[in-house]
């Protein structure tokens, strides 16, 4: 069973421990969809749900004539990225707040200029921020009474007031099977507040968001905030939508959403290359088989005082080939300054990794240190194969033993960089 890179791919922006435990997947490299917020609120809109009025730009041109086809008594102006904290943010070109009001038609142009091609840093991105290709310019809704909905499954959720009150969380079991049912829909929308006319207006809403949810294989659909305005209307304001990449072959129109810019480019080659991987800002590039032996080499090397570069797991049926590859990805890394390999056979035929590992570092001419650390099935073939290749690969006794080592490697080479 190969490594819960779904999982593993969300974390790596918040922490190791948590970054390598927030999404699942079962086989194979998969790549996890979020969409754009323009993105989701089209995916409803065209499902029946009620959102607010908005247009798309991608530069002044098309801004110039965004209120053309958007007449409304304000305008919110936000960037679009993958990010919260937008609001808050700053533009590599010093403009403040990637979330804009205004009631003036001749603003919105200049705002979406500002936006447009520059860099938006939250609370959220990591390095330099997220360049900001599109932004969406919707209808400002004034918010009389503001609910969180979340749908993941068996059940639908929903918090009227505050999450640290626990009488304000509401729950609705679903069976997945046959559906949301009409008593079930008004009932958690009776729960969640709403009266009088809103009452069946809601219901539909949360049970088209539901039959959304069933429809495009979403792993969670959650509506932050669902709500009244004061003039009686009940909208979603704002989405997000994230899907079970497994379906991926049966979502294809929604799967060719994700021009996957927001990406990390070794990240991007790593699917190409069937690789489980995710990258990280360390400077040991980690070679490993098994997403908990992965996991225990990064916390190990944290240990000893240095960084990963990166999660990679080859998996149970690792061929020469993917070695291979996974030494091409590592060198293309310039973080990784060296390379350590943890394989423990079980499945995985030790022999067969010493002998990609062999061919990799003749065919690219490795010039990083590297430390090999093999055990179980085949493995003394493997040293043999690896000491009868004249290659500079040292051979770790154990697993601490390599870990150190690869530390030692990376401090050293990074102080003769230096000097």
């Amino acid at each position: 069973m190969a490594a819960p890179m779904k999982m593993i791919r969300t974390s790596v922006r918040h922490g190791l421990f948590q970054r390598l435990w927030k999404k699942a997947s079962i086989l194979g490299t998969v790549r996890c969809l979020h969409l754009q917020e323009y993105q989701s609120k089209k995916l409803m809109q065209d499902n029946g749900i009620s959102v607010q009025k908005f247009v798309v730009v991608s530069n002044f041109e098309e801004a110039e004539h965004a209120t053309d086809h958007l007449d409304v008594k304000e305008y919110v102006i936000k960037a679009q990225i993958l990010a919260g904290g937008r609001g808050k943010g700053v533009f590599s070109n010093g403009f403040q707040g990637g979330v804009h009001l205004t009631t003036e038609k001749k603003k919105v142009p200049y705002i979406v200029e500002n936006m447009l091609g520059s860099k938006l840093k939250t609370k959220q991105t990591v390095g330099d921020g997220v360049l900001v290709q599109k932004v969406m310019v919707a209808e400002a809704l004034d918010i009389g009474r503001s609910i969180l909905c979340h749908i993941d499954g068996s059940y639908l959720h929903g918090t009227k007031t505050s999450a640290t009150d626990p009488d304000s969380i509401v729950k609705e079991p679903v069976d997945i099977l046959t559906g949301i049912k009409d008593e079930q829909a008004l009932s958690m929308a009776k729960r969640l507040g709403f009266e009088g006319v809103h009452l069946q207006e809601a219901a539909d809403q949360i049970k088209g968001l539901y039959n959304l949810f069933i429809k495009v294989d979403a792993s969670q659909v959650e509506i932050n905030p669902f709500g009244e305005t004061p003039d009686g209307r009940v909208v979603c304001f704002d989405a997000k939508v994230n899907f079970d990449d497994n379906a991926a072959y049966r979502q294809k129109e929604i799967f060719a959403m994700d021009d996957m810019s927001e990406t990390d480019p070794r990240e991007v080659e790593a699917t190409r290359l069937k690789l489980n991987y995710i990258g990280l800002e360390g400077s040991i590039g980690c070679l490993v088989n098994g997403a908990g032996l992965a996991m225990a080499t990064m916390d190990i090397i944290k240990l000893h005082g240095g960084e990963p570069a990166n999660f990679l797991d080859v998996g149970g049926g690792v061929s020469e080939q993917q070695v291979h590859d996974a030494f091409h990805l590592l060198t293309g890394d310039a973080h990784v300054k060296t390379i350590l390999v943890n394989v423990f056979g079980g499945i995985v035929d030790c022999a067969t990794v010493a002998k990609g590992i062999v061919d990799a570092c003749k065919k690219i001419n490795l010039q990083l240190p590297l430390v090999v650390r093999l055990e179980g099935r085949n493995v003394e073939a493997a040293r043999k194969i690896m000491k009868e290749s004249d290659l500079d690969i040292q051979v770790a006794d154990g697993f601490d033993h390599a870990a150190q080592l690869a530390v030692q490697n990376a401090k050293a080479y990074i102080q003769a960089e230096k000097s």
